[in-house]
């Protein structure tokens, strides 16, 4: 049986204003043993004062990651996506982007997840965009494999979420193993896709996975108007994505995908991501798959 991760998303505790630490408390809790936050180039006093759920490259990685330890948690990915696509790419993206890299290699974490921004940019023909974003990802893969960490480009945006160019964009560097797609099953939902071919065409691609359900009001609303949903409102499992989210899992698993599925939903504080976790652990022992659980977590004797 291929092994996989649970985690989740910290955005999963912005609305209840809690702390990095309080969300790893709640992993600790929930045994729950991957998390992926979002990260802040510098300092923020929202942050500095525990009410916001994600890192600042100024806290010292190596202390961070021996924190996380004795959480029984590490990182699945760190979250730097700001996006790659707009005029302001080079000069913010990138270098935001590389100091991800370095400091989720001091972190111990293996992935740095990217995009590109949700609207056609202003000022740029797709094709302008493009050539720029290989531009960028090219200077991005240089840094990250001198780091050994891989970039992962986040299925969240106007290109991203349009198979061809995503093809395209994966094929930016290459053959390189640095350079590889985070599939969102929500985000390939609302922007008319199916999910379930979606993860077919890219399926030797895939190297990180957010779990993300649909409510049935926001696919009326927005299904084909929209490429990307800030948040889901509704846990795994009880929206009308649950379906294609139970065969991308098994098709995962009959690919033998060994990577982290992490939880994208608003949580509520916790309630909404425990429902979420009961509901994947069910459906991936369904899949085929085993969780695993890292290395330094020790496991009670029997377990």
């Amino acid at each position: 049986m291929p092994e996989i991760g649970i985690g989740f998303h910290t955005d999963a505790f912005n609305s209840s204003h809690k702390s990095f630490e309080q969300a790893l408390a709640w992993a600790q809790e929930h045994d729950v043993h991957y998390i992926e936050p979002g990260t802040i180039d510098g300092a923020c006093w929202i942050q500095g004062l525990g009410y916001f759920p994600h890192v600042s490259f100024l806290e010292d990685p190596v202390l961070l990651r021996r924190k996380m330890e004795g959480y029984g948690v590490e990182f699945s990915q760190i979250d730097a996506a700001y996006p790659l696509s707009g005029l302001d790419g080079p000069s913010i993206g990138v270098p935001y982007v590389q100091r991800a890299i370095a400091w989720a290699a001091q972190a111990g974490c293996p992935r740095v997840a990217t995009t590109d921004g949700l609207y056609k940019p202003e000022g740029l023909s797709d094709r302008e965009a493009l050539d720029q974003m290989k531009r960028s990802y090219t200077e991005i893969v240089r840094v990250a494999e001198a780091h050994e960490v891989v970039v992962t480009i986040e299925t969240h945006g106007y290109f991203t979420t349009r198979p061809e160019f995503l093809a395209e964009m994966l094929d930016f560097c290459g053959e390189t193993p640095w350079l590889r797609l985070n599939l969102d099953t929500g985000n390939t939902f609302i922007a008319g896709n199916d999910p379930v071919a979606f993860a077919d065409r890219f399926i030797d691609r895939i190297a990180h996975v957010h779990i993300k359900d649909v409510s049935a009001s926001l696919a009326e609303a927005a299904r084909g108007g929209a490429t990307g949903i800030a948040i889901s409102h509704v846990a795994a499992g009880d929206g009308v994505n649950a379906d294609n989210i139970r065969a991308i899992l098994r098709r995962l698993s009959a690919h033998g995908f060994d990577g982290v599925l992490n939880i994208e939903c608003e949580g509520q504080g916790g309630p909404m991501l425990a429902d979420s976790v009961r509901w994947l652990r069910q459906e991936i022992a369904e899949a085929g798959f085993t969780e695993r659980v890292p290395s330094f977590v020790r496991v009670p004797a029997g377990a």
